[in-house]
């Protein structure tokens, strides 16, 4: 399994950007996919999740209203609708990928059993 994350870059503060992950080789059937972000000399943390069928959402507080996760199953790809960027947004995007979606947890890193190589998003202001 691999995953594959792009769609980064170098925007200004208001601008908009919309991360892709691919994802090649079999998980199972009802895997889902999240984003988290990593900014310099900080901890990981969740930006946003979806299940299998896209119906069941979640985004960090901190994006909620600018950021939209959604996912195509037939290209296997998930992805990452960001609006209104702020440089607070600058951070290595990751995704990730869950075998066993329940819909709980999804916050947690722990909760995933695959993850992807990440994709710089810079926001200036």
């Amino acid at each position: 399994v691999q995953l594959q994350a792009s769609g980064g870059g170098s925007v200004q503060a208001g601008d908009s950007l919309r991360l892709s992950c691919a994802v090649s080789g079999r998980i199972s059937s009802n895997y889902g996919m999240a984003w988290f972000r990593q900014a310099p000399g900080k901890e990981r943390e969740f930006v946003a999740a979806i299940g299998w069928s896209g119906g069941s959402t979640h985004h960090a507080d901190s994006v909620k209203g600018r950021f939209t996760i959604s996912r195509d199953n037939a290209k296997n790809t998930v992805y990452l609708q960001m609006n209104v960027l702020k440089p607070e947004d600058t951070a290595v995007y990751y995704c990730a990928a869950d075998r066993t979606w329940s819909g709980r947890g999804v916050a947690f890193r722990r909760a995933y059993d695959y993850w992807g190589q990440g994709t710089l998003v810079t926001v200036s202001s």
